[in-house]
């Protein structure tokens, strides 16, 4: 909780479910990336949080955007930067919507399959392309394997055929998993990619940019390493695996960027017990995995959350508004909250700055999709 996001629900008093973002904060995250990976480009990440205040802070600061769909790029587009500074990095991506980046002018693309290759060559002409492999996500509190990505073998085939396509073999991505808490698990992805840049180069195909992808995380009801751990480490691999010819870096954060710039203000909606004999009380609150707290799932993503009361902390049961069952937020993680807590009391919920806003749905139950304030 920063002093201007406390004096904002003060002062304002919004209606709850909120979510308030602190733009100094998004802007120290940006700095304190640029020190600890300073050769990297930084794509930041539309998808964590795409509030246009964000994303104006961060075009102002020389940040260039990294997207997942046709709409993500206009948003990008919409804060004036030059669409050179813009990534299609989503590796599952309709013709059609290829076509509409190219006519905006979008030039680097992401690709892990032959079908995908097949479908930038005729829609993307001309523009670099970069092969997906895939990682463990070991150490990733929410992984990011499997459905993305192919192995190295493949990446080889793929890149030297690119090369043959119309399009330009420009390099190779990875992501280690979102909030990756071991600095070491970019070593073994990095080998591999130093690996296909002499694969391909043995086979005439020049590569030319290593995007590391993001995974750098927040803290929330657990200690992180610094972003310093993070640039020593990945620097200390650029080094080892590819000695004095490292190409262009990108790097692509998104939960590192905001999160810790957002805290998200909650009201009680109820608390009751399922049986006299219960030791934990069941806190509803106007908030659940469908108003944006999808990383609750298998309770992966565990927000500090506060209350202004002082009594004792006992165990809780924290549960969402709405009528499916699958709406319980935290269960076997050992939430506790004061024993004076009433229904309508606030709650804030810290570290909330992303994947909440643009995870909540439309209106399940009717429920208004999260609001997000920018201070």
């Amino acid at each position: 909780m920063t002093k201007k996001i406390s004096t904002f629900l003060n002062e304002q008093r919004p209606a709850t479910p909120c979510l308030v973002m602190d733009l100094d904060v998004v802007a120290d995250n940006f700095r304190r990336l640029r020190t600890a990976v300073p050769r990297a480009g930084i794509y930041y990440a539309v998808k964590a949080n795409p509030a246009p205040e964000i994303l104006q802070l961060l075009a102002k600061l020389g940040s260039s955007f990294d997207t997942a769909s046709v709409n993500e790029i206009d948003m990008a587009l919409a804060t004036g930067v030059a669409p050179d500074r813009l990534s299609y990095g989503n590796t599952i991506k309709k013709k059609a919507d290829i076509a509409a980046a190219y006519q905006r002018g979008v030039r680097l693309y992401a690709f892990d399959s032959e079908a995908e290759l097949g479908k930038l060559a005729e829609a993307a002409p001309g523009s670099k392309v970069f092969c997906r492999i895939l990682t463990s996500g070991a150490n990733a509190d929410w992984p990011l394997s499997r459905k993305f990505g192919c192995d190295v073998e493949m990446a080889r085939a793929l890149l030297i055929a690119a090369a043959k396509r119309g399009v330009v073999p420009h390099g190779v991505s990875f992501h280690v998993g979102s909030q990756q808490r071991d600095p070491a698990q970019w070593d073994a992805a990095v080998a591999q990619a130093a690996w296909l840049f002499r694969e391909c180069e043995d086979n005439g195909v020049q590569l030319n940019m290593l995007n590391i992808g993001g995974g750098f995380p927040t803290r929330y009801r657990r200690n992180v390493p610094g972003m310093p751990a993070y640039g020593a480490a990945i620097e200390e691999s650029l080094r080892k695996h590819f000695g004095n010819r490292i190409p262009d870096i990108i790097v692509e954060p998104g939960r590192q960027m905001v999160g810790s710039a957002g805290v998200l203000q909650t009201e009680v909606v109820l608390i009751s017990k399922k049986a006299e004999s219960d030791k934990k009380r069941w806190v509803y609150l106007d908030i659940g995995k469908f108003g944006g707290l999808a990383e609750t799932m298998d309770e992966a993503i565990q927000y500090p959350i506060v209350s202004s009361r002082k009594g004792a902390m006992t165990p809780v049961v924290l549960a969402g508004p709405t009528c499916d069952s699958a709406d319980i937020l935290y269960e076997k993680a050992d939430y506790r909250l004061p024993e004076d807590l009433e229904i309508g009391d606030k709650l804030e919920i810290r570290a909330a700055g992303a994947y909440t806003a643009t995870y909540a749905s439309v209106a399940f139950n009717g429920f208004e999709p999260l609001k997000t304030y920018c201070v």
